[in-house]
């Protein structure tokens, strides 16, 4: 059986380091999550978590299968949604446990930076998995969605938690309440995608994006990261405490030398915790 979570190890341009393009592999059924992507993909989590290193993670959708003669062309699916086959005859109980150990909250936990990279749909599963990484790059054939509302459903994999810190109240509810989907352009004038571009600049915009981040300190960016993640669990009196911690903490690093230094003789910096 092919490998439903492909890890393509691309290396830096500056040399040290990877970064990790993750490729969600069933075009055919247009990406959807069953069981064996999500373990999949929480294996990958665990891989690029203790692999020193992976500097970034690039996640995507497997392009279209070339149809059988004569049939038509499947579209280009991010993550289409969960595989719904597997929510036949479930209870509360059985589904309760698939969703409290997943991918998701796998993807949302890494301590590196994410990057979703979105062409075609990205549709209730497909939506969260985008919204779980840290920045998200669409093409212009991007198409976002939370169509649970459809099936009696609501997201659950925390997708009406980081659709209002993306989008806002008003924007989520009427995604979450309409099941409407949003084009690639709104999807971008409201915030839930950073960048916008044409289908075949896709993949460079994704690297262009990845390299920038991958170019700095791994430790720091740790550390931004954790800041800013706090912003959605505190009030802003506790978070502006938090960042002063988290800020002081790096003057005992090597790194905070190095890059002060860099800065001070107009060098590039050669970070140790890369």
């Amino acid at each position: 059986m092919d490998e439903v979570v492909i890890i393509d190890e691309i290396a830096c341009e500056n040399g040290d380091g990877i970064i990790a393009k993750v490729t969600i592999n069933r075009p055919d059924k247009l990406n959807a999550l069953n069981q064996d992507v999500v373990k999949s993909l929480k294996d990958m989590c665990k891989w690029a978590e203790e692999n020193d290193s992976v500097r970034c993670v690039i996640i995507t959708g497997a392009k279209p299968n070339p149809p059988p003669e004569g049939k038509r062309a499947k579209p280009h699916a991010f993550v289409a949604g969960a595989d719904i086959t597997e929510f036949a005859g479930k209870n509360s109980t059985e589904i309760r446990e698939l969703f409290r150990d997943n991918a998701i909250e796998a993807i949302w936990n890494l301590s590196k930076p994410t990057i979703a990279m979105v062409d075609g749909f990205a549709l209730g599963g497909g939506c969260e998995v985008a919204c779980s990484c840290d920045i998200r790059v669409a093409s212009t054939r991007a198409i976002f969605g939370t169509p649970e509302i459809k099936l009696g459903l609501i997201p659950g994999y925390g997708g009406s938690q980081r659709l209002v810190h993306l989008v806002g109240y008003g924007r989520a509810m009427e995604m979450m309440m309409t099941g409407n989907n949003l084009s690639a352009e709104d999807a971008y004038r409201m915030g839930l995608a950073n960048h916008l571009c044409e289908p075949e600049e896709l993949e460079a915009k994704a690297m262009e994006l990845a390299e920038t981040i991958a170019s700095k300190s791994m430790n720091t960016m740790k550390v931004a990261k954790k800041t800013i993640r706090a912003a959605l669990d505190n009030g802003i009196t506790d978070g502006v405490e938090i960042e002063a911690v988290a800020f002081a903490s790096l003057f005992d690093t090597e790194d905070q030398e190095i890059g002060v230094q860099a800065f001070l003789t107009r060098t590039e910096p050669e970070w140790k915790h890369r």
